[in-house]
């Protein structure tokens, strides 16, 4: 029960923060957080308890397991289960959803209940799909996270968040209903050929497919998971959405919805469809490559901060991409480590330029400079998440972007030096946020207030939680190794890609 209880209890909290707004804004807010901190209690003692224990998708070895009828007559079940993998993405999203509330504590001042229902569904809608192992569960939760987040931008954004809010809406409803349409092929196919209707994760699994037939379902799991990643050339909704959100939506965005792309792929698209995953695997590693450098590239061109930070995650889970699709052991560490390091590092640089618009009301890079000698404590936690994201040694970006460039290389030589351009590419519009935002002459005559005692205590974890990732991986490490290994048993020919690999 505890995975229910870990989505039931954002659901209630959020109803709840809702309904005693009346109450006073603060209530709320104290609600939200007390709520999420509980589940992130819950999980860190699911974690702790089973952290010696793998777990193998589709059998009995799962870490924690639940499974109810939900509608029988179609072979759905209310399937929930957690090995590894999902556990550390359920521990991202709580201590992400717990910064997320942290961090708008003063921003959002107008229907502050109804903001937070929408902040904790959304992050429900997370956990479900993290925790869905039923293909039809999985996608109602998918579909789920979409109506909250599409009212943070609409309704708490910024200037142009009604053009932002219905293009996020347009590229991720599209594009989920292309999975629908993959989910219900594999079910019918799998029907016709056991007599047994399921859309059960482990039942699915080594379903024969005719080549054409399993190249089209991925492609319809892939065109979702891929817009939500974002890769290139389906990007082009996640710069206006961020730009546009709340620092609470933006912060979500970066450190959650995105990763929600990059585990359906590690989960479902490659071990479902593992020829066609095969088959297809040099163009997403081209596209991996792509996104990484096409990314940096804009993000250099960029003069609005938050759009320059947007356009970092396009480059950043080009890595994600590319480690995911090399389907090799280091690589795949990489690819999570990544997830994991890359959803604190930008969230915390969201936060950042959050906190810097709520005080001066700007996030142009041409009236910025020389804010370091205003606000030193400000200026000394951009550099160090600037450093994060550029991949400096000690952090955990640097750990993550090293494992999938080590594990790539043994795939293919090529596109491991070409991703390998990225990181001096990182090195350059990193250091460009720091020297025009805080150096040089202060020509605006900015004087904010600098970071609170609260907004200081939300960096401080995120740092901690970076540093611990940069020394001792380990523990990450190995909690997601034996679903990685399971993974790879079960897409064993996902893993002789095109090139050949090197020993």
């Amino acid at each position: 029960m505890i995975l229910c209880w870990l989505i039931l209890i954002c659901l209630a909290g959020g109803l709840l923060a809702w309904l005693i707004e009346r109450r006073g804004p603060q209530w709320p807010r104290w609600i939200a957080l007390g709520a999420l901190t509980l589940d992130l209690v819950l999980a860190l003692g699911l974690w702790l308890w089973h952290r010696e224990v793998g777990a193998l998708p589709g059998a009995s070895g799962w870490m924690a397991e639940l499974s109810w009828p939900w509608i029988p007559r179609f072979g759905i079940r209310l399937h929930l289960a957690v090995d590894g993998l999902s556990l550390l993405m359920v521990v991202l999203t709580l201590f992400i959803g717990i910064l997320a509330v942290v961090i708008s504590w003063t921003e959002i001042q107008d229907r502050v209940g109804l903001f937070h229902l929408n902040v904790m569904w959304v992050l429900a809608g997370i956990l479900g799909v993290f925790l869905a192992v039923d293909l039809f569960l999985f996608y109602f939760f998918w579909e789920m996270m979409l109506i909250p987040m599409y009212f943070l931008i609409a309704v708490w954004g910024h200037e142009n968040r009604i053009y932002a809010a219905i293009k996020f809406f347009i590229f991720t409803q599209a594009s989920g209903l292309l999975m629908l349409i993959a989910i219900l092929g594999l079910s019918i196919i799998h029907y016709q050929q056991t007599g047994t209707l399921t859309f059960d994760y482990g039942d699915l699994l080594g379903t024969p497919l005719t080549p054409a037939t399993g190249m089209w379902l991925m492609l319809g799991f892939f065109a979702a998971f891929a817009v939500k990643l974002p890769a290139v050339p389906l990007h082009t909704w996640l710069p206006d959405a961020h730009t546009e959100a709340p620092t609470a939506g933006s912060v979500i965005l970066a450190g959650l919805l995105l990763k929600t792309g990059a585990y359906g792929l590690l989960r479902f698209a490659i071990p479902l469809f593992p020829e066609a995953a095969r088959t297809f695997a040099p163009v997403a590693m081209g596209l991996g490559v792509v996104s990484i450098l096409y990314g940096a590239l804009l993000a250099f061109a960029q003069t609005d901060l938050k759009r320059l930070v947007a356009y970092t995650s396009v480059s950043h889970l080009g890595f994600v991409l590319l480690g995911i699709y090399a389907w090799q052991e280091l690589a795949l560490q990489g690819a999570v480590m990544q997830m994991i390091a890359h959803g604190i590092s930008t969230g915390a640089l969201f936060m950042l330029v959050g906190a810097l618009q709520e005080r001066i009301h700007t996030r142009d890079m041409q009236r910025l400079g020389g804010l370091w000698s205003v606000v030193p404590r400000m200026g000394g936690v951009g550099l160090f998440f600037a450093m994060a994201s550029l991949g400096l040694p000690g952090l955990g970006n640097f750990v993550a972007e090293f494992l999938v460039l080590v594990g790539a290389y043994r795939v293919s030589v090529p596109m491991t030096v070409l991703a390998t351009l990225g990181l001096v590419a990182a090195t350059v519009y990193s250091l460009r946020i720091v020297q025009r935002t805080f150096h040089g002459e202060n020509l605006g005559g900015w004087a904010p207030a600098d970071l609170t005692t609260r907004e200081m205590a939300a960096f401080g974890a995120m740092i901690l939680a970076l540093v611990w990732l940069g020394f001792y991986p380990r523990p990450v490490l190995n909690t997601a190794e034996p679903a990685l290994k399971s993974l790879q048993v079960i897409a064993a020919p996902a893993a002789r890609v095109a090139w050949k690999e090197h020993p």
